[in-house]
């Protein structure tokens, strides 16, 4: 379990620097030693595995052996390193030690330490994104540094009120949580509440964004993923400017932006990068796919068991044709079939890359032709579950993806009970729970309810980026203004009788 009501563990209590030391000693990486120069004794303490050795000796070991070096103080004043510290705080020398940080004492004996930054970095490059793919506009991808992934960020948001928070959580862990944010622009009681939420958590170990996600979300028993995570650095860029909260954990290829919307999750950060109208056409094609991987399945067990008048005639023939062989209810035949596939996908996720591709398309083609020649399936339910399937993949979030493949099995068994009515009282139940849920305490099917005309610009349909003068109101922005209209509208260039002569 990582969430604790009350704190009833004790850890092994650590009064004093020397206490630290001598419970890191049964550790193998951690170096502690008495290092004599000319005229300055002192003791040395780092974590082997996590410094720069090279550094060490190179950067920092010379000036403990100059004739000018006789206390901290001249070391301190010495040694060319930025941000070296200097104090007695047990918890401040404990955490930065465990970070990378070299530890100097006059005296093992003495609380007194100079903390010198000297965190080996290493980690993996900066590669395209591969769970957001990109057509067009910038490929790089966060990794699993936060300090390169704040760099990232950073150079997109080149000005002064650039902001962020550096937070520890985790009783053990210590994890380190950035909030990030543009001063002037996102709304303090966002920032407020995201800091509250995060200090406020309970927990052993933060090992992911994700984790964090279900932890700090306005209800943790909603299917519906209520912040976005992306690898993309310019999405985050784009949605701090808009006035939103972006949160990054160190160790995760992923930050989370928040509050969000429902229907930010079927948006494409490349949508911003082409004209409007082809954008527009995008971005409902992938609503429509939604709606239709969510209810296929559904309409076709409550046709086929309450409502054949529904059938038109020429396709009767056909469809009672390819269901001649099956000795099962469509209830059966559906849950079967969507299994297969739930179970293919998965063990597709789970292979290698190379592997995984192979088993997925032969495994879909074996496994379809095999269940329609056995009589386990008909070919019509088939081609409806391989569109229901494509269009769940069409989704750009992964988690909202998860969440429309998991809707549809309430939806079949809801039309075999009832049918058709069935899957309207479902989509009520629905409807009536999003309504219901926020994203940090803002509606979550904004702007659909409450209705905001200003925010439909960029919802289901994408106006060009001049009419998008304001920032989204849900947010209750700082600065609701991004630019000005009138301004944005002009066309400056030489008149026609410039042209002519």
């Amino acid at each position: 379990m990582f969430f604790r009501k009350k704190r009833t563990d004790h850890a092994i209590q650590i009064d004093s620097v020397t206490d630290l030391f001598k419970k890191l000693e049964k550790v193998p990486d951690f170096i502690h030693f008495e290092h004599k120069g000319k005229d300055f004794t002192c003791w040395i303490s780092f974590i082997q595995t996590l410094v720069d050795v090279e550094y060490l000796h190179r950067d920092v070991f010379p000036y403990l052996y100059s004739d000018q070096t006789h206390n901290l103080t001249e070391v301190q004043d010495q040694i060319p390193t930025e941000k070296v510290i200097r104090t007695k705080d047990l918890s401040l020398i404990q955490s930065r030690l465990l970070d990378g940080y070299t530890i100097i004492q006059e005296s093992e004996k003495k609380p007194d330490c100079l903390i010198i930054p000297s965190v080996k970095i290493k980690g993996r490059e900066i590669e395209k994104s591969e769970n957001e793919t990109s057509v067009l506009g910038p490929r790089e991808a966060f990794v699993e540094s936060a300090d390169l992934n704040i760099n990232l960020i950073r150079k997109r948001i080149p000005i002064p009120q650039f902001m962020f928070e550096d937070m520890r959580i985790g009783k053990i862990s210590k994890t380190r949580i950035c909030v990030i944010y543009i001063d002037g622009i996102a709304n303090k009681d966002n920032i407020q509440t995201v800091k509250q939420r995060i200090h406020d958590l309970e927990i052993t170990s933060m090992i992911d964004s994700t984790m964090l996600a279900l932890m700090i979300s306005d209800n943790n028993n909603s299917i519906f993923p209520q912040f976005i995570d992306t690898e993309r650095p310019d999405r985050v860029a784009g949605a701090l400017y808009e006035g939103k909260i972006a949160v990054i954990v160190d160790g995760s290829p992923n930050a989370l932006i928040l509050p969000a919307s429902i229907i930010e999750f079927f948006v494409a950060f490349d949508d911003y990068f082409l004209v409007w109208p082809i954008a527009t056409a995008y971005r409902l094609l992938r609503l429509f796919a939604v709606a239709f991987s969510v209810i296929s399945s559904s309409v076709y067990v409550a046709i086929l068991t309450y409502h054949y008048q529904l059938i038109p005639d020429n396709l009767i023939p056909s469809l009672f044709t390819s269901r001649t062989t099956i000795p099962y209810a469509p209830l059966s035949e559906v849950l079967v079939l969507e299994i297969m596939i739930e179970l293919l996908r998965e063990a597709v996720a789970r292979l290698p890359t190379k592997v995984g591709q192979t088993i997925g398309i032969v495994g879909g083609i074996v496994v379809g032709t095999a269940s329609v020649q056995a009589g386990i399936v008909s070919n019509f339910l088939l081609i409806i579950i391989a569109l229901s399937a494509l269009s769940a993949f069409i989704t750009p979030n992964y988690r909202m993806a998860a969440t429309i493949r998991f809707i549809r099995f309430p939806f079949i068994l809801s039309a075999q009970i009832l049918g058709l009515l069935g899957i309207s009282l479902c989509f009520l139940i629905f409807v009536n729970h999003l309504t219901r849920l926020t994203s940090l305490g803002r509606p979550y099917i904004e702007p659909i309810y409450p209705t905001r005309i200003s925010d439909l610009k960029d919802a289901f349909i994408r106006l060009p980026l001049n009419f998008q003068n304001m920032r989204p109101l849900f947010l209750r922005p700082s600065d609701s203004k991004r630019f000005n209209n009138q301004r944005a509208h002009e066309k400056v260039g030489p008149k026609h009788s410039e042209l002519d002569d």
